[in-house]
């Protein structure tokens, strides 16, 4: 099959095409309030055919826009006789520790919409309190009359005997969209389980309409999603599970540094993915690293999710004077629509993308999604205007002061996941990706001690290339909460199968053989009475004991004689392909030209394995890389570059 990947991101849409021969790229501006538009535009920009021999593999972030911007759809949220506050009450935990007056934050589900009925367990799934059929009738009425377009259905226990959550999901079968946390999240913790529940019935059927909508546009084309956890499923599964969505684009840059990690024979990689409206950064040490305790929009996410830190930092951040006259890059962007004021579309106020265009790294006569001209009067008016406002002499001063100031909160999101868990960044190399990574890698690296970077082929548009050599598959999560010396070999092996024969269906029903699929299994386990785990690779008791006992003492310095819980099994299964792609795009020459005190050339230009000296601006077309001075660049047979640093 021909494949598509497609990121779509708050500014631009990529799409990378292979047809099982070479590759294309492609950049169009996104359209926010209809993102299948841009995408649309980039097929047809890119005569590519809609038959059933294309393959869309797609990250979207309209569950993530929802969430962030609070246009979910209305929703009820379901529970036991008296816990109808949870979601509201949360953990309690305070953002500000010693503010006596906080801002009052909205509950998650407002009073009216939050239901309470009967069907409780206790913690050994014995019944406290039946649902009854008064119960079901009762919910039923309580749905017609709120008419919410969404139900989360959250019940304590659920996780050992799903039947009350399931017979509740049948009551309310055909009238509303049902969530119900048996299925979302089997897990305990009644509040992060709920959140997550509620969140995907928040989204879901947004989600369900957008997947909809874009099949319908796209034809006979067959159309797959990326998940969180950096995995594909099909379009009609992706709608039902929309919480699994929350991470899609940016799963998919981490796709592609593990295939790139192969490749280059590279096992540490610190990701820096800087696109037009955020930073996205990650660790990648031999394996895509996951998280079960991701947030967004300061909501808990339970599911399996890349580990990523986001912040508001991209090219499209605007700077601005706030009232104590000091210079502040982001996080509010420009967006798509107006975008930098260099895009020529209307904007006015000053941000990244500007500076770096004033400051001569991005030459004035590239296009921006190889279509768009840019207007360097433009940027050169709103840094003026900043300019004023400081009451400095120099716009250039200016649009370096950006500059540092945006490169100052990336290395601190790129510390946050090295330094502050005690790892060394010196031993990572730094890879650069989205639209303006490679703009700002080379001070990164130099601002955390770093002497190895890489700007991958195809940077610009790597979430996108991700998303072609990502594979489908799930990961499944039980809670098991014993302790492990009560649990026996064929007792796990029992807990595991289950969920693998769970993950097989799922698969199966997009096509997959068993034949074709890994799997794996992990324990979460922790000392009893402790709140965190850690995660052992599944072999048997005794070994997974010595196991954890030998991390718990490499990652706290001790070890306890408390007994040792197991929380959860998780288990991941996954189609095992190989995709081998070629290079972009060939060699070609051409020189490129002088502006002012910079040139730049095209990476396509660069003789492989040839080192290139900054200060050079290197350009292709999904993005410009800044090679500072002091740094050298070569150009690999893959197309990748690969950067030095060859001074103190």
């Amino acid at each position: 099959m021909n494949l598509l990947g497609i990121d779509t991101g708050g500014t631009f849409t990529d799409l990378v095409y292979y047809d099982g021969n070479t590759i294309r790229t492609h950049k169009v501006l996104s359209s926010p309030d209809a993102p299948e538009r841009a995408i649309l535009q980039g097929i047809h920009d890119m005569q590519i055919p809609l038959d059933e021999r294309l393959h869309v593999i797609h990250g979207s972030t309209v569950a993530t826009n929802a969430v962030l911007e609070g246009k979910g759809v209305t929703t009820a949220y379901i529970t036991n006789r008296g816990f109808k506050d949870v979601l509201s009450i949360g953990r309690q935990a305070r953002k500000e520790l010693y503010n006596l007056t906080p801002k009052p934050v909205a509950p998650p589900v407002p009073a009216d919409y939050c239901l309470e009925t009967g069907g409780r367990l206790d913690a050994n799934a014995d019944v406290l309190e039946p649902l009854t059929n008064e119960d079901l009738n009762q919910l039923a009425n309580d749905i017609d009359r709120l008419r919410p377009e969404a139900v989360a259905i959250n019940l304590l226990f659920s996780y050992l005997d799903a039947s009350f959550e399931e017979q509740i999901e049948q009551a309310l079968a055909g009238k509303v969209f049902v969530s119900r946390s048996s299925k979302i999240l089997p897990v305990y913790r009644e509040y992060e389980r709920g959140i997550t529940t509620w969140l995907n019935a928040y989204v879901g059927p947004l989600m369900q309409g957008y997947l909809r909508c874009l099949q319908d546009k796209l034809g006979k084309a067959r159309l797959s999603i990326m998940r969180s956890s950096g995995q594909t499923c099909e379009a009609e599964q992706a709608g039902e599970e929309a919480v699994h969505l929350l991470l899609s684009g940016p799963a998919g840059g981490l796709a592609a540094a593990k295939y790139l990690s192969t490749q280059l024979q590279t096992a540490k990689l610190l990701t820096f993915d800087m696109g037009g409206t955020s930073t996205d950064v990650a660790m990648f040490d031999g394996a895509i690293e996951l998280t079960g305790n991701g947030r967004i929009s300061g909501y808990p996410v339970g599911v399996p999710m890349v580990n990523i830190h986001t912040i508001g930092a991209g090219g499209g951040s605007i700077a601005y004077v706030d009232e104590g006259g000091l210079l502040q890059v982001g996080p509010e962007s420009a967006g798509a629509a107006p975008g930098p004021a260099c895009y020529g579309q209307g904007g006015a106020r000053a941000t990244v993308t500007d500076a770096n265009l004033v400051l001569g790294r991005i030459p004035s006569s590239i296009r921006f999604g190889e279509s768009m001209t840019v207007d360097s009067d433009a940027a050169v008016q709103a840094i003026s205007r900043l300019t004023e406002q400081l009451d400095i002499d120099s716009i250039k001063e200016t649009a370096l002061g950006i500059i540092r100031i945006a490169n100052e909160h990336m290395a601190q999101a790129l510390r946050v996941i090295s330094v502050e868990r005690g790892i060394d960044p010196r031993e990572f190399t730094l890879a650069a990706f989205g639209g303006a990574g490679g703009l700002h890698v080379c001070e990164l690296a130099d601002q955390l001690d770093m002497r190895r970077a890489l700007v991958p082929d195809s940077a610009g548009v790597l979430s996108a290339w991700g998303m072609l050599v990502a594979q489908p598959g799930r990961f499944l999560t039980r809670t098991v909460g014993q302790r492990l010396e009560a649990m026996s070999d064929d007792a796990v092996n029992d807990i595991v199968q289950v969920l693998y024969e769970e993950g097989e269906e799922k698969l199966r029903r997009e096509g997959h053989t068993a034949a074709q699929l890994s799997r794996e299994a992990v324990l979460e386990l922790c000392y009893q009475g402790q709140a965190h785990t850690l995660k052992v690779a599944w072999e048997d008791v005794e070994t997974c004991r010595r196991h954890f006992a030998g991390m718990h003492r490499e990652r706290y310095g001790h070890e306890l004689q408390s007994p040792i819980e197991l929380v959860n099994i998780r288990i991941g299964i996954r189609r095992v392909d190989t995709l081998s792609l070629p290079v972009s795009a060939p060699v070609i020459e051409q020189t490129g030209e002088q502006r002012g005190q910079n040139e730049y050339l095209f990476r396509q230009a660069m003789s492989p394995g040839k080192p290139v000296t900054g200060p050079i601006s290197i350009c292709d077309a999904g993005s410009t890389i800044w090679l500072a001075p002091g740094w050298t660049a070569a150009r690999d047979a893959a197309g990748h570059l690969l950067l030095n640093k060859t001074t103190n």
